[in-house]
C-alpha cells in the first residue's frame, strides 16, 4: 500500500462524564455539541493520556472538579470542518474514556455556550450530535442501558 492510499488522522481523548445517572455534554461556540476532551498536542506525544485528559478537563470544566477516570471503552472516528484558513475537513480518531464526577462544580469555559446533564436512560443523541460523535454517544448509551 502506498502512502497516498493511507489517511491522516488527528488523535483525541474524550470523556463520557457521568453523575447520578446523567451524562455531561456541552455546546461549543460554533454550535456543535461535544464531550469533554480534545486532540493531543504535538508536544504531548510522550505524555500519558491521563495527563492529557487532566489538562483538557481543567481547561473545559474548571480547576476544582474531581473525577474517577475509567478505561477507554468507546472508540470513535469523526470528520469535521475546521474553522481555519480554507476550512479543511479533518478526520479525528478518539478514545472515549468512562468517568464519574466525584466533586467540584463545573464552570463553563469561554469555548462553550451551553452545558447540560442529560438522563442516560432517556437521552436521544440524534438531536444533538452528528457523525462519529453521534455513533460514539449511541454506543455509550447502549453500554450503560444494558447494565
Amino acid at each position: 500500500m502506498s502512502i497516498e492510499q493511507k489517511d491522516t488522522y488527528f488523535v483525541a481523548v474524550k470523556v463520557f462524564l457521568q453523575k447520578e445517572g446523567k451524562l455531561f455534554i456541552f455546546k461549543d461556540r460554533f454550535g456543535d455539541w461535544d464531550l469533554p476532551g480534545g486532540r493531543i498536542k504535538k508536544d504531548e506525544f510522550e505524555k500519558p493520556l491521563e495527563e492529557i485528559i487532566a489538562r483538557k478537563m481543567k481547561e473545559e470544566l474548571g480547576e476544582n472538579i474531581t473525577y474517577s477516570l475509567g478505561k477507554p471503552e468507546i472508540f470513535m472516528r469523526h470528520e469535521r470542518q475546521e474553522v481555519a484558513p480554507g476550512n479543511p475537513v479533518v478526520r479525528i480518531f478518539a478514545l472515549g474514556y468512562l468517568a464519574i464526577l466525584t466533586g467540584g462544580e463545573i464552570k463553563k469555559s469561554p469555548q462553550h455556550v451551553q452545558i447540560e446533564w442529560v438522563d442516560i436512560s432517556t437521552f436521544n443523541p440524534e438531536g444533538y450530535f452528528t457523525g462519529g460523535w453521534l455513533k460514539g454517544v449511541e454506543e455509550y448509551l447502549a453500554l450503560k442501558r444494558r447494565k
